[in-house]
């Protein structure tokens, strides 16, 4: 057994390091499970923003927004972590900034939009930055052939967080609704559920990971050399082909999945008139088809290669859009839904292990910050798609969830030119040059 954790960990990375490292998707992923998927969401559709056609669109140019301050910080942050070593101290930040704005929204109600949308965007800003950051921590730990194994399992593990958190979240509901409460009063306290539950579980993170890299200590530097290191790194990527172009390949797949992650509770709602209860017992449910599929895929990809995994659960991305388009009763749903649990947790899984795949050692912070960059591009692009085809088409849910198949069409597309093995070498012998190269 240990020479098994051996052959998948780095030298001198302990395993209770990877589980500290895997208990931070455990810890956030309550906020994407409650917030992003199966309450708020709904909540802010049907009753902050009174369910008009342009609901929607309001709660999906507020993620967009939030995106998009992502985007303009990610490289920022990722090579100030680099050079400063500085990427737990930078997560600790922006964990509790999503702690203390998730617990705020409890504060908004009907009518309550500005506040509403202006807490959506400082919760999820800190959630996407923290995200980026725990990604970097990846190829530290585990060995080039053992990434896809180790992020599945820290995918595999933020499942069960975010079941976790959701059962909690609809033991509460059910309790409120028997007393005869509305959702103005049970909604909520689940945010203040996700909030406590996001600070408690992430402890382990910072009690037992450890900061590792190959940059170096920071002089004193002024805040636009940042900004100049991004263009040094996007330079850079243009000697990485492949990464460059999976990069461009995570724009456009992540562009479906992230509106069917940020409109799932929304379109049940509205295309298939879930009730409350019946929402979350479906992403509970979800989750664990998600959880699987992050486990299963996370070896599976180690055995057959990144590429051919992530193709595979993009086709099962593609029957899913159909299923969930063709669904005209519940149990169709429920099957379109469970396929989408698996696609998910096996392409977020894939992705997150072929960007540190791809990655030279030395700029793995900044190259983890391109893919941030990348999945907040997308996280506008496809929620955005959904919304202003709701708002054109008049509050047609189903249409707009048939328009996310293109995107699925276009990934597909552009993983085919991805040489992995070729890219991987590039990286390897880039990695021991970059490491005394000061920008």
């Amino acid at each position: 057994m240990a020479a098994k954790r051996a052959a998948t960990l780095n030298p001198g990375v302990r395993p209770i390091e990877a589980w500290a490292w895997a208990m931070f998707d455990f810890a956030n992923s309550g906020y994407t499970t409650v917030v992003i998927t199966a309450v708020f969401n709904a909540y802010f559709v049907a009753r902050i923003a009174g369910n008009t056609d342009w609901a929607s669109l309001a709660w999906t140019s507020a993620l967009a927004v939030s995106y998009a301050l992502i985007m303009i910080s990610a490289p920022a942050i990722g090579a100030y972590a680099d050079r400063h070593l500085a990427k737990k101290r930078l997560l600790a930040l922006t964990t509790l900034g999503c702690v203390a704005a998730t617990a705020g929204l409890g504060l908004a109600g009907p009518g309550d939009i500005w506040l509403a949308a202006g807490l959506v965007v400082a919760s999820n800003f800190f959630f996407g930055s923290g995200e980026n950051l725990i990604a970097a921590f990846l190829p530290e730990l585990a060995r080039g052939r053992s990434l896809g194994r180790l992020s599945g399992w820290g995918w595999g593990l933020g499942y069960v967080g975010g079941l976790l958190t959701l059962g909690l979240c609809l033991a509460w509901v059910s309790h409120a609704q028997a007393q005869g409460e509305s959702a103005d009063s049970f909604v909520p306290v689940t945010l203040w559920i996700t909030a406590g539950m996001f600070l408690l579980a992430s402890l382990p993170t910072f009690l037992f990971l450890h900061e590792r890299g190959l940059g170096q200590e920071a002089q004193a530097q002024p805040a636009q050399s940042a900004y100049r290191h991004l263009l040094d790194t996007l330079a850079f990527l243009r000697g990485f082909p492949d990464a460059a172009r999976f990069l461009v390949c995570i724009v456009f797949y992540q562009a479906g999945v992230q509106a069917v992650i940020t409109l799932a509770a929304v379109y049940a709602d509205q295309a298939m008139h879930f009730s409350t209860q019946q929402t979350i017992l479906l992403v509970m449910v979800v989750n664990v088809t998600a959880a699987v599929g992050a486990l299963a895929f996370g070896h599976v990809q180690d055995r057959i290669g990144h590429k051919l995994a992530l193709a595979i659960t993009l086709l099962g991305w593609l029957l899913t859009i159909v299923l969930a388009w063709l669904a005209s009763d519940a149990a169709r749903f429920w099957l379109a839904a469970n396929l989408a649990g698996l696609c998910l947790g096996s392409s977020q899984s894939a992705g997150r292990a072929l960007v540190g795949y791809l990655s030279p050692l030395a700029r793995r912070a900044e190259f983890f910050g391109l893919w941030g960059l990348a999945v907040k591009l997308s996280s506008i692009l496809g929620p955005v798609t959904y919304g202003l085809a709701v708002w054109l088409t008049n509050g047609d849910h189903r249409s707009a969830m048939l328009t996310l198949a293109v995107y699925f069409v276009i990934g597909l597309a552009v993983l085919a030119g991805v040489d992995v093995r070729r890219g991987r070498r590039r990286a390897l012998r880039k990695s021991s040059a970059l490491a005394n190269c000061r920008f």
